[in-house]
C-alpha cells in the first residue's frame, strides 16, 4: 500500500475546501448550501486533529483551527448551532474545541464549549434516563446519538466538573446494553423508541427491526472514547464499559467478511443489494486497533483484524480518477423516521436503498483515523 498516496489525497481534502465549502460534505453539496455546524464536519476535523496529536505536523492544526474558527464569533456564538433543536448531532463539534481550545488557548472556544455543555445539561431525556436523539425524535435513544455526546459529556465533565456527571454517563450506556442489544448476536440495534409508539418501533420491545453497520461503529467509537476521556480506570463502571466495548468487537469479528469489511446489515451478508460499506469498515478498523494500542483490547487478533480491515477498505473502494484519489463505498445516510418520513422504517430493504457515495466525510474521516492508526503500527 503507497501511503503516500493517501497522504496526497488528505491533503487534497484540505487544500480544496474552505470553511463554508468542503468537498468532503456531500450532503450540503448535494442540497446546493453552504457547510454550517454539524457532526459530518466534526468527523473530518477530528481526524484531521488526530494527525496533528501524532504527527505533530502543523498543517492539520492550522486548517482545523482555521476551519472552527470561521464560524465561532468572540463570545462564543456558534453560527449555524440551534440549542432548541435539542440535535445531539450538533454536540459532536464540541470535542474538537476542547482539544482546539487546550492546544491554542482561544478564549471564544472555551466560550463555545460553554453554549454546547447548556444543551446537555437540559437535553430532554427518556423515562430511563437516557438523553433524546433530537427533539423530532421525542423518547428515542439512537446509537449515533450516543457517539456524538456521552465522550463529549465525559472530557468536559472531567475537565470541568471534576467527573461529578460520570454515573450518568456510564447509566447512558448501561441502559443501551439492557434495552437494545441481542444477546443471540451480541450486536446492538440501530434504535430505541421509549415510548413504543413510532411506527418503526417494535410495540413490545421499542425497537428498530435491524442493525445498521455504521451505528454499530459510532457505538463502538463511543464507547471507546468515552473509556479513554475518564482517567479513573480502577472504577467499576470503567471496567463495565470496556466489557461491552471489548464483547462487541468480539461479535464483529465474527461476522467480517474475507475481504476484511463488513456489509451494511452487517449480520445479513449476501443477501439481496447487500454492500460491503465504507464507513462502518473504517470506524471498527479504528476502534480495534487504537483498542489494541491502548490495551483496552488484549487479543493481537483484534489488531490484526482491525489492519485486516483497513486493508479491505483500500483494496476494493479507493480507486484514482483522473489522477487523484477517491474514496468509494460511503452509505450518505441512514435514520429511522419521522412519522413524515415512513420509507425510514428501518427495515433491510429501506438500508439499501440509501445512496452510496464518494469522498463524503462521514466515510473519509474515519478512514483516515484508521489510517493514523495503520501507521502507528508501523505499516
Amino acid at each position: 500500500m503507497d501511503t503516500k498516496v493517501i497522504d496526497q489525497y488528505i491533503d487534497e481534502l484540505m487544500t480544496k475546501s474552505t470553511a463554508d465549502l468542503p468537498i468532503w460534505n456531500v450532503e450540503k453539496a448535494r442540497q446546493g448550501t453552504k457547510s454550517g455546524w454539524d457532526y459530518i464536519d466534526g468527523c473530518m476535523i477530528m481526524a484531521l486533529l488526530e494527525l496533528y496529536e501524532t504527527r505533530g505536523d502543523k498543517k492539520f492544526l492550522e486548517f482545523s483551527d482555521k476551519y472552527e474558527e470561521h464560524r465561532i464569533a468572540e463570545d462564543g456564538t456558534i453560527d449555524g448551532y440551534d440549542k432548541n433543536e435539542w440535535n445531539l448531532d450538533n454536540i459532536n463539534g464540541g470535542k474538537n474545541l476542547i482539544t482546539l481550545w487546550r492546544l491554542t488557548k482561544k478564549q471564544k472556544y472555551h466560550a463555545a464549549l460553554k453554549k454546547l455543555y447548556e444543551q446537555v445539561e437540559n437535553q430532554p431525556r427518556t423515562k430511563e434516563g437516557n438523553f433524546w436523539h433530537k427533539a423530532i425524535y421525542p423518547h428515542q435513544v439512537w446509537l449515533d446519538g450516543l457517539y456524538m455526546v456521552l465522550p463529549f459529556f465525559m472530557e468536559y465533565d472531567v475537565l470541568f466538573s471534576a467527573g461529578a456527571h460520570k454515573n450518568d454517563i456510564y447509566a447512558q450506556f448501561f441502559n443501551v446494553e439492557k434495552y437494545m442489544k441481542d444477546e443471540k448476536t451480541g450486536l446492538y440495534f440501530h434504535g430505541y423508541d421509549s415510548s413504543k409508539q413510532i411506527f418503526w418501533a417494535n410495540k413490545e420491545t421499542g425497537l428498530s427491526t435491524n442493525f445498521w453497520l455504521r451505528s454499530l461503529g459510532w457505538f463502538s467509537m463511543a464507547m471507546l472514547d468515552t473509556l479513554t476521556k475518564d482517567n479513573d480506570k480502577t472504577s467499576e463502571n470503567w471496567q463495565h464499559l470496556k466489557k461491552m466495548f471489548v464483547s462487541l468487537q468480539e461479535s464483529m469479528l465474527k461476522i467480517q467478511d474475507e475481504s476484511g469489511m463488513w456489509f451494511q446489515v452487517p449480520n445479513k451478508a449476501g443477501e439481496g443489494k447487500n454492500y460491503l460499506e465504507t464507513s462502518g469498515t473504517a470506524i471498527f478498523a479504528y476502534s480495534l486497533m487504537k483498542g489494541f494500542r491502548l490495551q483496552i483490547l488484549d487479543a493481537v487478533e483484534m489488531q490484526a483484524a482491525g489492519v485486516k480491515a483497513f486493508r479491505g477498505i483500500c483494496n476494493k473502494y479507493l480507486s484514482t480518477d483522473g489522477g487523484t484519489l477517491h474514496l468509494d463505498g460511503i452509505c450518505l445516510v441512514a435514520g429511522l423516521g419521522p412519522e413524515k418520513s415512513p420509507r425510514r422504517d428501518g427495515s433491510f430493504e429501506y438500508y439499501m436503498s440509501e445512496p452510496v457515495v464518494k469522498d463524503d466525510a462521514k466515510g473519509v474521516g474515519p478512514f483516515i483515523l484508521a489510517y493514523n492508526e495503520f501507521c502507528l503500527i508501523g505499516n
